[in-house]
């Protein structure tokens, strides 16, 4: 009997390559800024897989990587539910300070408004030492104003992104206004307001930043 065996190609349905410059000013560090990219792959209708890195600077001499990785799943076809599964890392070199998220997140969202929800499990050493563990709750929520195939104008408010999990109470609001200029390119901009102290009702404006950019799609 002849021995038959079956290869499976992968079909990717979707892939996304992004890259932003941001510049801002906080009260911790004043003056800072970084370049980031991001990618994302679509090898089946229901996952999605991404990634990213961040590299730059919160005050002069003071460096910061950032990166991610995550893996979104949306397993079903008339319910806008998701699940999915991040890795945050954030590092300062020269203080030798590490922190490591690992985030579940289940999220519900249609064109118009979404809620995201997940416990946030940091990890975080200083100086080389054992890493101190916290378990952080995790939200973010977003409304668009503006959705349509040629333009979006959304506001988002939440503890975390892509390359970032933070305290509880150090959420902020972001207005994103994104623009299809092609048929593939888009162009981002974005402004954040920070602050901080929101979950002991002592609230502070902490910082302001710009991030710009554009993401090709095919």
């Amino acid at each position: 009997m002849p021995l038959c065996i079956h290869t499976y190609a992968i079909d990717i349905t979707q892939k996304e390559f992004e890259a932003y410059v941001r510049a801002g000013y906080n009260r911790g560090f004043g003056g800072c800024g970084d370049l980031s990219v991001a990618g994302e792959l679509k090898p089946q209708e229901i996952l999605t897989l991404r990634g990213g890195l961040s590299v730059g600077n919160l005050s002069a001499g003071t460096g910061e990587i950032k990166a991610f990785t995550s893996v979104r799943a949306d397993p079903f076809a008339r319910l806008p539910l998701r699940f999915s599964l991040s890795y945050i890392y954030n590092g300062l070199p020269r203080y030798d300070v590490n922190a490591s998220s690992i985030l579940p997140v289940v999220s519900y969202g249609t064109t118009r408004a979404g809620v995201s929800y997940g416990p946030n499990f940091r990890f975080t050493s200083f100086f080389g030492e054992t890493a101190q563990y916290e378990l952080i709750n995790s939200f973010s929520a977003y409304f668009n104003f503006i959705y349509n195939d040629r333009r979006r104008l959304a506001a988002v408010v939440g503890n975390f992104g892509d390359f970032y999990a933070k305290n509880m109470g150090a959420y902020s609001l972001r207005l994103n206004y994104a623009v299809l200029v092609t048929g593939n390119w888009t162009a981002v901009n974005e402004i954040e307001l920070s602050q901080s102290g929101g979950d002991a009702l002592s609230a502070n404006f902490y910082g302001v930043a710009w991030r710009g950019g554009a993401k090709y799609a095919w």
